[in-house]
């Protein structure tokens, strides 16, 4: 395995639309590999195809790791079937470091996709997971966490 450099804006290939994954091969399983070692050292949660020039349609993600219930996950081809609710969630991003936003995505999305061997996928994602999974799959179109409104803090509740 190897560390991958990661793009940074303004890098077009970060605004680039990502080609179907066709061949599902030892070349796949290694980027996949590479890529998860990259966002782990990075340190992120999620890391998509177009941030380390793969021009593909294929992401990685483990939202558990940093507290300690590592499950990392590896997404090819990704659709989002539906998607219902609201949340606001603040979000990073490892190709434009030190700019978070908050921004609102759905809550809760159903995601179909393929794995290393190009089986079919399925499964629902809540809380943080549907955020990154949506932020990694955007990525695969060209489109960044900062092409949302930036969403201002809540004001403090008053105190009585």
């Amino acid at each position: 395995m190897a560390l991958l450099p990661i793009l940074h804006l303004p890098d077009p290939r970060l605004r680039q639309t990502c080609a179907p994954v066709t061949q599902f091969d030892a070349a796949l399983k290694h980027l996949a590999d590479d890529m998860l070692e990259t966002m782990y050292a990075a340190p992120g949660r999620g890391l998509a195809g177009p941030q380390v020039g793969a021009m593909q349609r294929i992401f990685v993600m483990d939202t558990g790791w940093k507290e300690g219930r590592p499950s990392p996950l590896i997404f090819i081809n990704p659709v989002i079937r539906n998607a219902t609710g609201t949340a606001i969630n603040g979000e990073g991003c490892l190709s434009i470091p030190g700019h978070p936003v908050r921004i609102a995505r759905p809550a809760v999305v159903q995601l179909a996709w393929q794995d290393l061997a190009g089986r079919a996928c399925e499964g629902f994602f809540e809380g943080f997971a549907a955020a990154c999974v949506q932020h990694e799959r955007d990525h695969l179109d060209g489109i960044l966490c900062i092409d949302y409104p930036d969403l201002p803090e809540p004001e403090p509740e008053p105190i009585h």
